[in-house]
């Protein structure tokens, strides 16, 4: 099955237009998209426009693919789980986004295994058909919490006022 999500925050019509396309030509592959605000409607793909994050994660967990934005909830909810993901940078000359941060991130995250990063709809397409037939790397994962040496150090500075990383000079 593949779960592909535009996010929460803003339409992405490009992006569910080219999965719901994908879909209306590979009937055989479940398809489910998160849309959110956007204009367009999906015609071949089941679709919602925003899912409990409990059923986010249900499909998240299940799914073969994760087609998503550059977005780092979708980062990091997908290397948490080690799922493959194939991801889409919003563009703010498109009106996607107010800021082009999505491109760098993609430049910062492009070479994570597990992850591949498209820049149009016709290489997103083309990486679907590729990425179910022969799948990346399994991702490294991310652990869901921070390490305990940098809760401590919260925790003590939040205690003190004071940085355990400071020194008197």
């Amino acid at each position: 099955m593949i779960f592909a999500s535009v996010g929460s925050m803003l339409p992405f019509d490009r992006f569910v237009r080219a999965v719901d396309e994908w879909a209306r030509d590979n009937p055989q592959e479940p398809v489910f998209i998160q849309i959110g605000e956007g204009e367009y409607e999906p015609q071949h793909a089941p679709w919602a426009r925003l899912v409990a994050f409990s059923e986010y994660r249900q499909r998240l967990e299940t799914c073969s693919l994760f087609v998503a934005h550059v977005g780092m909830g979708s980062i990091l909810q997908g290397l948490e789980l080690r799922k493959q993901m194939l991801l889409l940078p919003r563009h703010a000359s498109l009106r996607e986004h107010t800021t082009d941060h999505q491109l760098h991130t993609a430049a910062r995250f492009g070479h994570v295994k597990g992850l591949r990063i498209v820049e149009d709809e016709d290489a997103l397409q083309a990486s679907m058909t590729e990425l179910l037939a022969h799948p990346l790397p399994e991702a490294e994962g991310l652990a869901p919490f921070a390490p305990p040496a940098f809760t401590d150090n919260i925790a003590q500075y939040l205690r003190t006022g004071r940085s355990p990383l400071h020194r008197e000079k």
